[in-house]
């Protein structure tokens, strides 16, 4: 009930989407004799597209959420025993339909533990990432295909396929893995994603070591950019689902802190 009700609000209540609404709504009552009203909430929804499309707000919501974990560590003072990937990084269906991996933005959560696997050789690797739709084709299959082509060892990677969101991701890996006191276990998300991850891992009693990558924004906040109108648009999008989820998770109890910290 919590993931479909999730995606519907998530779908509804997503801020560029709340500004169009305002904007065709306010638009449709300028013909009515609530004209007032409409020159409001078209006025709104177009301040809104203009905030988010064309000033910093996006980066600086984003900022806080990719700096609240330190940068992942060139060096751990020890090996990890295994390392954790949670799926976003690439699109199942159009990879299924071309035959070849398509990979997102957030490519560096699966690019990153080829070089970690290369670097700690005894570690285990584990792929998290079902697929959201019904019928969906899991991210599984291109995690293996990509993994695959680069020539990692088959015989140290492991997937879990089930998962939907950030909740299941914890605790079907949990189950997968049995984590056993004292083991280092690496989690490769995205920095903006890490803060909620952790949180739902801690709450899932498997702690993991953040290993952020997939950064959007500068360390110094004085370096905030607008990247083009698209480009804001997504970032802010994306800082605001991950503060609503961060909210959400809290309130229903799937994570002990509003902002988890290190």
């Amino acid at each position: 009930m919590f993931f479909l009700a999730s995606k519907i609000l998530g779908y509804l209540l997503a801020p560029i989407h709340v500004a169009v609404f305002l904007c065709v709504i306010g638009a449709m009552l300028l013909y009515t004799r609530w004209r007032a009203w409409g020159r409001a909430l078209a006025t709104m929804g177009a301040l809104a597209l203009l905030l988010m499309g064309f000033t910093p707000l996006g980066a600086m919501l984003a900022a806080p959420l990719e700096g609240r974990f330190h940068e992942a560590p060139r060096d751990l003072p020890a090996p990890p025993d295994g390392i954790i990937v949670l799926g976003g990084a690439a699109d199942a269906e159009l990879s299924a339909e071309r035959s070849w991996p398509i990979l997102s933005e957030a490519a560096e959560r699966l690019t990153t533990p080829i070089a970690l696997m290369r670097k700690y050789p005894e570690a285990r690797l584990i792929f998290s990432g079902g697929s959201a739709a019904p019928l969906g084709i899991p991210e599984t299959e291109v995690a293996k295909q990509f993994w695959n082509d680069v020539g990692l060892d088959e015989s140290r990677v492991f997937y879990e396929e089930r998962s939907r969101n950030t909740l299941e991701n914890a605790i079907f890996t949990r189950d997968l893995v049995q984590p056993k006191a004292g083991e280092r276990w690496l989690l490769v998300t995205s920095a903006m994603h890490m803060p909620r991850a952790i949180g739902v891992f801690r709450k899932a009693g498997f702690p993991v070591i953040a290993f952020p990558v997939d950064y959007r924004t500068h360390r110094d906040i004085r370096r905030l950019e607008i990247p083009g109108a698209l480009g804001a648009f997504a970032l802010f999008e994306s800082a605001a689902h991950e503060w609503a989820g961060l909210v959400a998770y809290w309130l229903t109890g799937k994570t002990d802190t509003l902002f988890p910290a290190p």
